[in-house]
Parts: C-alpha cells; structure tokens; sequence
C-alpha cells in the first residue's frame, strides 16, 4: 500500500521539470523569433527610408522644333484712311447734310456753316481791291504822262522818277489787297464742309445752330477742340499687332496671319504683312507691325479688336524641350541629366522661348534623357530613381528618324544636321539604369520612359 502510494509522487518532479524546460524553451523560441524579426522590420526599415531619401523623378527627351511657329497676339484694326474734319472759319452750323455710316465721295457736301462776319470781310477786302486798282491805273497813267515830258522845261527829273516810284508802290499795294481778297475767299470756301476721299462718315459731332471756330473745333459739342466729322476709307483694313521681342526675327514679308473678331466667331479672315517698325518699344519690348486686308464686303469695321494668329516658318533642327525643365543657376542656365540613375547638371545655350517649350541651341543630345521638373536643390551626382511618365503629361512621343550615331548640338549647326537625321528603334530597358541600351540591329528605342528600380 505505501509502495503504490509513492509512484506518482516519484513521477511528478520529472513532469514538472519537463514542462518548465518546454516552456522555457518556447520563451527562447519565441524571444529569438522576436529579435529576429525585429531585426528584420529594422533592416527593412532602414531600407525603405534611405530608398525613400532618393528623390523619384520623370524623364523628358529633346524634341525637333516646329515646323511652323505660330503665336496669338492682340491687334487692333483700323481704316486704310482717316480723317478727322475741322472747322476752318467762325460761325453757326446752317445744316448738315451726312450722318452716322453715310456713304460719301470726294468732294461731297457734308456740312455748311453760315458766317456773316466773314461775308462781310470779304466784301470790304474786294472793295478795298477796287479802290486801290483805280489808284494803281491813276498812277499809272500820271507816269507816263510825266515820263513823256522828261526832256522838255516843263518838269523835272526828279518829280518824274517820284511818279515812276508812286505807281510801283501803287502796284505793290494791289497786289497785297489781290492777295488779302484770296484769303478771304478760301475762308469763304471754308463754309462749306466736304468729304476728303471716297468713305464712310464714323462720326458726326455737329448740330445745326452749334458755334464752331477754327481755334477750339466744335465748341458747343465737346467744349473743346473737337472734330466736326469723321470720315474713313475702309476698301481695305490695317492690322496693328505689337510682336515680343522673341517673335520679331521671323517678321518678314512671308509671314500671313488668321484675324478672328468677336464678332464673327469661327471665321478667318487672312492678312498680308505690310510694313513693321524695326525698332522696340522701350517700355513693352514690342514692335509694331502693320498688316493689310481687303474689306470687299465691309464686314470689318476701323477701331475693332481682333486676334492675330500669325504663322511664319519654324527650324526643325533645333532641339526644343519644356521651359519647365530648365534650371537657372549662377553658372547660367542648365539643365538635369540623368546618367547611371545620377544627376549631371549641363549647361546649355538657350534660343527662342516658346512659352511652353524652348529651343536649346547648344550642349543637348538628342538621346539625352531629362528631369522634367528638376528641384531647386538638386545638384550634381545625385542618385535619383526614374519612376514611369504621367500619363497624359510628361510621356515619351515618338523621336523622328535619327541617325546611328546622333550628334551632340554643340552649335546651332549641328543641331540643324541633327533634326534631319532619322531616329534610332531602342530595346526596352530591364535594368535600374535609365540611360539608352543598344539592341542587337544597333538601334535604340526611345518610345517609353525608362523606368528604374528602388535600391
């Protein structure tokens, strides 16, 4: 009895000893489990965040420059011929006869003006003429009646040369009263308002009774100097559009421009180049250039607004990429290359800004491979990693033909023998670098963005 009595309690210490070793032994397990896996999330940690330190950018490519340039640009439209009319004599406005869009020829009646002052001016100016035409013939013949007694007793030499000196005066006194009559009858034709050259009177700033003088214009209408009317050949339009500074070394007479008014929308309307100032603007850096069209059916009407959509020949050859890529420095403008998933700052020669896009002169390759929106911090030998194109944004399009070996445009020269070789069909690339690799026919292709890997 006593002997079966001590077997489980012989038993339970070696029970107890083993479950204490399994639990310590799972304490260890799970403890090492722990540290392992910690060290791990760590590493792995360590990782994203140093990954993540690399900043991800998106490639451009150089592109070939337009073919045509084209820019929109305010005008402004005006007669082929203006004329304000004024008034040339005092008086009151008797009647007009032209109003507002009359249609008018030279010479045509527009306005009369009564001016009793001036009639009788005029009237004493031609009675005056009279008086000293009588004392001209009276002198005349006084001299030569003393002129026929200058050898005989009768009269001396002196009195006749006094007659001879009296009737040139006299003569010289008609001559100014002839004069004095003629201004007076221009002022009289004055009266009488007529239209310059065939057109349309624009404006009419008169009434009848109104007080108008040559000094102030139309007095009762403006209070000051005013025109009277105005009239305006409109057979053909001048176009007025001042060109930026960037624009102007393309104006030539091969440019043509596509007028759009508001009034008319969806229609054009071609303009010719006429005439450009060559010489800027100082305060808008603007040169004024005038085209011409026909205004046959007189749609278009002087003083109008419009919006010249001007095109002139581009140069393929040089390389264009977006203006957003470029960085300017103290070392002048550069912009970001990637090589080897690494920044290498380029300088580069900039030529005409397009607003969205900007040819580079010098220091790009076609195959070079761009940051489209480099930071302001970013300096050489970066590492950076390429992530894929926004769609609809910044993706790769199709290069034109380039030849095997594409050249560096070092010179606008070289640039413009670049833009006419033909692209080069590029492998898809597998690897973390970004930069082009050459495929078995010796061609790349460039039709997507290299994408690069986290390290």
């Amino acid at each position: 009895m006593s002997s079966s009595s001590q077997l489980p309690q012989g038993r339970s210490p070696k029970r107890t000893r083993f479950i204490v070793l399994l639990i310590i032994v799972v304490i260890i397990v799970l403890v090492g489990w722990g540290l392992i896996q910690r060290a791990l999330d760590t590493r792995e940690i360590k990782q994203e965040t140093e990954d993540g330190a690399i900043p991800r950018v998106a490639l451009v490519y150089p592109q070939p420059g337009p073919k045509v340039r084209q820019v929109d640009l305010p005008a402004n439209l005006a007669a082929w011929y203006e004329a304000p009319i004024y008034a040339q004599v005092s008086g009151y406005v008797k009647m007009w006869y032209k109003d507002y869009g009359a249609r008018v020829k030279r010479g045509d009646l527009l306005a009369e003006i009564s001016t009793p002052s001036l009639d009788a001016q005029f009237a004493a100016a031609k009675a005056h003429y009279d008086v000293v035409m009588a004392r001209y013939r009276l002198a005349l013949i006084t001299t030569r009646r003393w002129t026929a007694l200058r050898g005989t007793q009768a009269v001396s030499r002196q009195e006749v040369d006094v007659q001879a000196a009296n009737a040139a005066a006299q003569k010289a006194e008609l001559e100014a009263a002839f004069h004095d009559v003629e201004r007076f009858q221009a002022l009289e034709n004055f009266k009488k308002i007529v239209a310059p050259f065939d057109g349309i009177v624009t404006s009419r700033l008169v009434n009848v009774g109104d007080y108008v003088n040559p000094a102030g214009g139309n007095l009762s209408a403006r209070g000051s100097i005013a025109e009277l009317f105005s009239v305006a050949d409109v057979h053909r339009i001048r176009v007025f559009v001042s060109v930026p500074q960037d624009f102007a070394s393309v104006i030539s007479p091969k440019i043509t421009a596509d007028l759009s008014v508001p009034q008319y929308p969806g229609r054009k309307f071609k303009a010719e180049f006429l005439a450009t100032a060559r010489a800027f603007n100082s305060a808008t850096r603007t040169v004024t250039t005038e085209l011409s069209l026909n205004n046959d059916e007189d749609m278009l009407w002087p003083n109008s607004y419009a919006t010249a959509h001007i095109m002139a020949p581009g140069d393929p050859s040089i390389l264009i990429i977006p203006t957003n890529a470029l960085l300017f420095r103290a070392q002048g403008m550069q912009i970001a290359k990637v090589i080897n998933n690494h920044i290498h700052l380029q300088n580069v020669q900039v030529g005409v800004n397009f607003g969205l896009t900007s040819q580079i002169l010098s220091g790009l390759s076609v195959h070079d491979q761009i940051v489209a929106n480099p930071t302001a911090d970013m300096l050489e030998g970066d590492a950076v990693h390429v992530v894929p194109a926004t769609r609809g944004y910044n993706e790769q399009p199709k290069l034109p033909q380039l030849q095997d070996k594409p050249l560096s445009n070092d010179s606008p020269g070289d640039l413009r023998r670049a833009g006419a070789m033909a692209p080069e069909e590029e492998e898809p690339i597998e690897s973390n670098h970004p930069s082009p690799s050459a495929g078995n026919d010796g061609s790349n292709d460039q039709s997507k963005p290299v994408q690069g890997r986290g390290h």
